[in-house]
């Protein structure tokens, strides 16, 4: 029997963890990366080392490849078109994931399918951006380069016009979107595959520090079973509507007056999915490569009343490895998550999973290992 060769554009962290899951499978992968030294190239057996920004280096790298996936959503959408013109299978396709490359571009198509949103539109100049902030009940407001952010890069937040000026700078066209009064931020992920079966994963809450996920709670503590169950058929929704396969991570805000509405789109495996690794029967990075295989999904559901994780960001303590010891010895049920980068100060370098009972202890956990390997907590 010959199983089918799976190409992977990105050679970062999801890259490596969604190798991991078609392992047991007995898939086949085959990755491009930027270098040899990115974190899936360096457990990869068939790793080509090339631009995704030009096209006959994606030609050349999806021969002999069954069906093309991403660990980024940063591959032009030119170039997704002509691939499938080739006749290639990618997944998700451009006109799904061209929603995730463009926010300006995702507002429009959620406006018209009905999903809610903050009130926002694109802004020409920091003149057109203060009428806005008018528009919406005064500064601050948020902005936004409709292509290029990740993790609080290419995000403003503007207090007066003077400082809406950094963002026009980048040369792409600038969203402009009222600030909006939330009381925590939300995620609900969910997997769908091309014959339209869908599953949906527990919402959870996710922590951000400085623009950058730092604590995932699942479920997420306190939401009603009305506003979770909302949240995930508005997921389910999007991903139908836009034609989404695999993956896809929704981030929302939970408004101070009981509603949700949409923040971002992220089609492919997600940080606020990576409790699902332990703490889920089926984890995202196994349902990512099944959908876009289009095998039948897994199951979703929880395998504990509580998961955390707590991402590992890098330093001033390089020597991560030398943790090891006081963190397992300290908790046997604690797993532990390496990418294999070099350690920089507020680089993701890893995450940790904790499960159990009692959400007090399994955050505790999670934070004391994720703060040792750190070097911040040393007792």
């Amino acid at each position: 029997m010959t199983f089918p060769v799976v190409g992977m554009v990105g050679g970062g962290q999801l890259a490596r963890m969604t190798h991991e899951a078609g392992i047991p499978l007995g898939l086949k992968f085959k990755l491009l990366s930027d270098t040899p030294q990115d974190s899936a190239a360096q457990v990869v057996g068939d790793v080509v080392i090339g631009d995704y920004r030009d096209l006959e280096t994606l030609r050349a790298f999806a021969r002999g490849c069954d069906v093309i996936t991403f660990d980024h959503e940063h591959v032009p959408y030119e170039h997704l078109r002509a691939l499938e013109a080739d006749g290639i299978a990618v997944r998700p396709g451009p006109e799904a994931l061209v929603h995730a490359q463009n926010k300006g571009v995702m507002r429009e198509k959620l406006v018209e399918i009905g999903a809610p949103c903050p009130r926002h539109r694109i802004v020409s100049d920091p003149a057109d951006a203060a009428a806005f902030a008018e528009e919406v009940g005064g500064f601050p407001v948020i902005l936004k380069t409709v292509q290029g952010g990740y993790d609080g890069k290419g995000v403003w937040f503007v207090r007066s016009q003077e400082d809406a000026e950094a963002p026009f700078k980048a040369g792409v066209a600038v969203l402009a979107e009222e600030k909006v009064d939330f009381v925590r931020e939300l995620a609900a992920n969910i997997v769908r595959s091309p014959h339209g079966q869908a599953v949906a994963y527990p919402v959870v809450e996710s922590q951000q520090v400085d623009g950058v996920c730092d604590t995932v709670i699942a479920p997420a503590p306190g939401l009603s079973d009305e506003l979770a169950g909302q949240a995930q058929e508005l997921a389910l929704r999007i991903a139908k509507e836009l034609g989404v396969v695999g993956h896809l991570a929704v981030e929302l805000f939970e408004t101070r007056d009981g509603r949700i509405l949409v923040n971002e789109l992220a089609m492919r495996p997600h940080n606020s999915g990576h409790w699902t690794q332990d703490g889920a029967v089926t984890s995202q990075f196994a349902n990512h490569v099944r959908a876009v295989l289009d095998l039948p999904l897994g199951d979703p559901r929880p395998r504990a009343p509580w998961t955390v994780m707590c991402n590992v960001l890098g330093g001033d303590y390089p020597d991560m490895y030398s943790a090891y010891l006081h963190c397992m010895a300290g908790d046997p049920q604690l797993k532990i998550h390496m990418y294999g980068k070099d350690v920089k100060p507020g680089r993701k370098v890893g995450h940790v999973n904790t499960y159990g009972d009692d959400l007090d202890d399994v955050l505790e956990r999670a934070r004391h290992a994720a703060g040792y390997l750190r070097g911040t907590i040393t007792e």
